[in-house]
């Protein structure tokens, strides 16, 4: 037997995310309040030129207390498919298009408390093609090459958790590299 909804309700509307209150019976019978972030789909790419570079981007994080280095990602726009906003925000964020895609995973982010799902793509054969970026965002592309970036994992450089499990996922079509 699973908890059962009893009550739903959102208690904060934000521009990224919802947050709602839920009330579940468990199934011992007792009661129990959790709170959920809603968040809409997003993307994370692990672009990747014919050098052997991955584009990392660095950017300022507030929550994080600074600047930190990522891979490009971003949310799906309200009736987006999932590959065209990997496709737009790859041109938005590093200013390239890829030539070849491939879906290479997906995930929850943090299914504790949110419904956050990522589709992490690999994205090859690079070309120049951007687009302009989100006003709010400072981005700086770091190309790194692929050695370099799993190096920076194991010293602790890269925190951001999408990031290094995109990496993880990668790793099967970067070895060749």
């Amino acid at each position: 037997m699973k908890p059962v909804l009893v009550e739903s309700k959102t208690i904060y509307r934000g521009k990224v995310f919802e947050v709602r209150q839920d009330q579940v019976r468990l199934p011992n019978g007792k009661l129990m309040q959790l709170d959920i972030v809603e968040h809409p789909v997003a993307v994370v790419l692990v672009p990747v030129d014919a050098q052997g570079n991955i584009y990392l981007i660095r950017q300022y994080r507030h929550s994080a207390g600074g600047e930190i280095l990522e891979l490009p990602a971003g949310v799906t726009e309200a009736n987006e498919q999932v590959e065209a906003s990997a496709r737009r925000e790859l041109r938005e964020e590093i200013g390239m298009q890829a030539n070849a895609m491939r879906l290479i995973g997906e995930f929850f982010i943090a299914p504790g408390y949110t419904t956050e799902y990522l589709f992490i793509y690999l994205a090859t054969d690079l070309t120049p093609a951007p687009l302009p970026g989100d006003e709010d965002e400072f981005i700086e592309v770091v190309p790194t090459p692929i050695s370099e970036t799993f190096a920076m994992v194991q010293n602790g450089q890269i925190r951001d958790a999408k990031t290094l499990a995109a990496l993880l996922l990668a790793t099967p079509y970067l070895e060749n590299k």
